[in-house]
């Protein structure tokens, strides 16, 4: 049941519709309202100016002729004007020849007045006679009090307002009644009825049509109810043997979910099991990597430590040897240790990338200079074996993008040189392009192509397509892996097609953004051909490989360039051949080295003599290098001093264990003459000016 006068219908409806209707009167009542204040403004003016006009004439005549005491009749006179407060008439000269005044009348509404008429109005009005046109007599000047005219407008703006406010009372009250005869009334009869209708048997009810409403829309609103009545009446009864149909089905449902309950149970024991299983592998699994790395680590310090000493070594006697024949199997037995020691990277490399300790740069890098460096430090050996090395890049094709060099260069120098390795005759080429976001590099060749199971087996490590295929062309079967991994890492793709004796082709697809698209080279495509060292401009002698960079410093035993020669330098190494090899390679820059063997004595050292740089070994008895820098660090006096590492670590994490500790700078071994020589550069201050 509907409670309170509020929630009904016909209230609602008058309500709304009184609303409006106010608003509207409202409206129109301001409207009249502003009209009617126009009106009276206008009428004020009127009549004070009819009043002018008949006291205009007598004024001039008591002007001219000077009289007070007419003067005086006609001033009182013009204050019987209940609106006029003060008259006067003044002579030429602007002095008063007669005045009479009365007060304002005082009201509690006559701010309102004053508001909207002012609280007063001067009237004035130049005197003359008809015999004299010319000759001033002076002004009639009447002061007026608008409340007179204001309190007549408020009487008929008030009467405006409460007369309609009365209309619509009256109009509420006639909606109401009728709106309740005609709706309300007829709606709660219906109501009353749907109330008695019982939840348990609704289909036994039919409500009866309100008497007068047999064909307006509450007639045709019961007969739709009484019509979903008859359709609950059939549904109940469909609902009541769907019921008994129900109830036999859930006691077989609660027998089946009973079983299923039991089998989900054990599967779930043994799905428990599994993970616990999947979990204790996962776990052994990450601690044989956790010890794979460590074992890498130490196994990378103890192999690079005497491998430093065989290619420093080497270099050396290179050097001083002039007998062709001796110099020749010097220079195989460096290129094997060079050989030796891009095995030990690439097994490191993989390494860390599947132990997750392999860091991406992201820094400005231009990939056709890449590209064309790489190919040009692979053109002796594609010319040895009597093919051509073919570098492309596509139109407009972008300047810089965001990656890492280094990698980019391993992945590239990797697919070229097993390229060329596998290739006897025609060509290898080398294709990059850039669209919709994506870096495509391409290596095809025509060499001896890959079966189908070799393509599966084509990214293992430590295998290669064939096995007839290690013995006729050698390998670890590392490049590859790595180049999968890096590209990976990379968030790329890398892609193979191959068929025997056909060639292959390796595509590279990296998400790189691009830095620059300014392309200053030639707007035709960008081929280069490459089929000799003679051929090559002269910068991309600083791109050769280590082993070749020994062969070019060994053509001159004079001292390098540097920014200021005769530095005092500090060698703290522990090994002897280290020692050996560093202070002849220091001594031939032009420097002077003394030698610490741990970092006790270069402590002592420092002591004693003053030096302009440090090369520290990490790993050392007594004293490590990080000890030793962070004690060195500690002394006011050589917290300037440049401290560059030199360690066989080359795990993530090495170069910033250096760093944290105090060290400037950091080098690995084994390390070629410019390597060495940059590093010190780069910490040595320029020559005074002479």
């Amino acid at each position: 049941m509907i409670r309170g006068l509020k929630h009904r219908l016909s209230y609602r409806l008058t309500r709304d519709t009184v609303l409006i209707a106010m608003v509207l009167g409202l409206v129109l009542n301001a409207v009249q309202i502003t009209l009617d204040y126009f009106s009276a403004r206008n009428s004020m003016e009127a009549d004070v100016q009819a009043l002018m006009e008949i006291s205009h004439n007598p004024a001039a005549q008591i002007a001219y002729n000077i009289d007070v005491r007419l003067a005086k009749e006609l001033l009182d006179g013009l204050l019987r004007h209940p609106a006029t407060i003060d008259a006067r008439i003044v002579d030429s000269r602007n002095n008063t020849m007669a005045a009479a005044s009365t007060s304002s009348p005082v009201s509690p509404c006559r701010w309102i007045s004053d508001q909207l008429f002012g609280a007063t109005r001067v009237f004035s009005q130049e005197l003359s006679v008809s015999q004299l046109k010319n000759l001033p007599l002076g002004q009639l000047v009447v002061t007026i009090d608008t409340y007179h005219y204001g309190l007549q407008f408020l009487e008929r703006a008030t009467y405006t307002l409460v007369s309609g406010l009365l209309k619509s009372l009256i109009l509420s009250m006639s909606l109401l009644v009728i709106f309740y005869l005609i709706l309300t009334r007829p709606l709660l009869s219906v109501i009353s009825a749907l109330i008695e209708v019982k939840a348990s048997s609704p289909e036994k009810i039919r409500l009866p049509v309100p008497q007068g409403h047999q064909h307006d829309e509450i007639g045709t609103m019961v007969g739709i109810i009484n019509q979903h009545l008859e359709t609950i009446d059939s549904s109940l009864a469909q609902l009541r043997t769907a019921k008994s149909a129900m109830k036999n089905y859930s006691s077989e449902l609660e027998h089946d979910v009973e079983s299923r309950t039991r089998e989900i149970s054990d599967k779930n024991k043994a799905l428990q099991r599994g993970n616990r299983a999947l979990v204790k592998a996962k776990e052994d699994a990450m601690r044989r990597a956790r010890a794979r790395a460590n074992f890498l680590a130490s196994m990378s310090h103890e192999i690079r430590t005497p491998l430093n000493g065989v290619l420093g070594m080497l270099g050396l006697v290179l050097e001083g040897e002039q007998d062709s024949a001796k110099r020749h199997r010097l220079q195989i037995a460096l290129s094997a240790g060079e050989s030796l020691l891009g095995i030990l990277n690439d097994i490191l490399d993989i390494s860390k990338v599947e132990a997750g300790k392999l860091n991406l740069e992201n820094i400005p890098v231009d990939i056709r200079g890449l590209i064309d460096e790489c190919a040009t430090l692979h053109t002796q050996h594609a010319r040895k074996k009597g093919i051509d090395l073919i570098a492309e890049t596509d139109l407009n094709f972008p300047n810089r993008f965001l990656g890492d060099p280094t990698r980019l260069r391993q992945i590239v120098n990797n697919l070229l040189s097993n390229a060329i390795k596998f290739t006897d005759t025609g060509n290898v080429r080398i294709t990059a392009s850039y669209s919709a976001g994506t870096l495509t590099i391409d290596v095809s060749d025509t060499g001896i192509g890959m079966s189908k199971e070799g393509l599966r087996r084509i990214f293992s490590p430590f295998s290669q397509a064939a096995t007839q295929t290690t013995r006729l062309y050698g390998g670890t079967g590392l490049g590859l892996t790595l180049c999968r991994q890096l590209v990976e890492r990379m968030h790329g793709e890398i892609t193979v097609e191959s068929k025997e004796q056909q060639g292959t082709r390796f595509t590279v697809s990296l998400p790189l953004p691009v830095l620059d698209n300014r392309n200053t080279e030639d707007p035709q495509q960008n081929t280069e051909q490459l089929s000799g060292l003679e051929e090559l401009p002269d910068h991309s002698a600083a791109r050769l490989p280590p082993a070749l960079e020994y062969l070019q410093v060994s053509s001159s035993n004079e001292p390098e360039t540097t920014q200021q020669s005769g530095l005092r330098i500090l060698l703290v190494e522990d090994n002897e051949v280290n020692q050996m090899v560093a202070s002849t390679l220091l001594r031939k820059m032009g420097h002077h080295a003394d030698v610490a063997e741990n970092g006790e004595l270069a402590i002592e050292a420092l002591g004693l003599q003053h030096y302009d740089l440090v090369l520290m070994d990490c790993q050392m008895p007594v004293m490590d290098g990080f000890e030793t820098t962070r004690l060195i660090r500690k002394n006011p006096q050589w917290s300037e001093l440049p401290i560059i590492a030199v360690t066989a670590n080359v795990m993530q994490g090495d170069r910033d264990d250096c760093l944290a500790c105090g060290m400037n700078d950091y080098i690995t071994k084994p390390y070629s003459r410019s390597q060495l020589n940059a590093a010190i550069m780069r910490w040595t201050p320029p020559p005074a000016p002479q």
